[in-house]
């Protein structure tokens, strides 16, 4: 019942930055915390960040702690990620996901985007 679409993915060097958006809509009222989860060749889904719904809670995957920065702007029903300092291990297709629980210790709840592919070239 809620759709979410990507935004901004691409190709970027190593050191360089990246903002993926992901805006939300339906018929809902429902408040979601949102966030975004990736996935590499070969390797398993992973969290990467999240923010509940008033944006006073965020949570970061440790490999991304200190580079990457969730925020979202209600008015505009976007969530984004802001990915500074990129590393060629950051390279996976990103999937932005609501949910109704701020609670990100499994991979398979929520509604998804399509996912968005970012390259980090070395």
């Amino acid at each position: 019942q809620v759709q979410l679409v990507e935004s901004g993915g691409g190709l970027v060097q190593a050191g360089g930055s990246q903002r993926l958006s992901c805006a939300v809509s339906g018929r809902t009222a429902s408040k979601y915390s949102m966030g975004w989860l990736r996935q590499a060749p070969g390797k398993e889904r992973e969290f990467v960040a999240a923010i509940n719904w008033t944006g006073d809670l965020t949570l970061y995957a440790e490999s991304v702690k200190g580079r990457f920065t969730i925020s979202r702007d209600n008015a505009k029903n976007t969530v984004y990620l802001q990915m500074n300092s990129l590393k060629p291990e950051d390279t996976a297709v990103y999937y932005c996901n609501a949910r109704l629980r701020h609670n990100w210790s499994r991979t398979d709840f929520g509604s998804w985007g399509q996912g968005s592919q970012v390259t980090v070239s070395s």
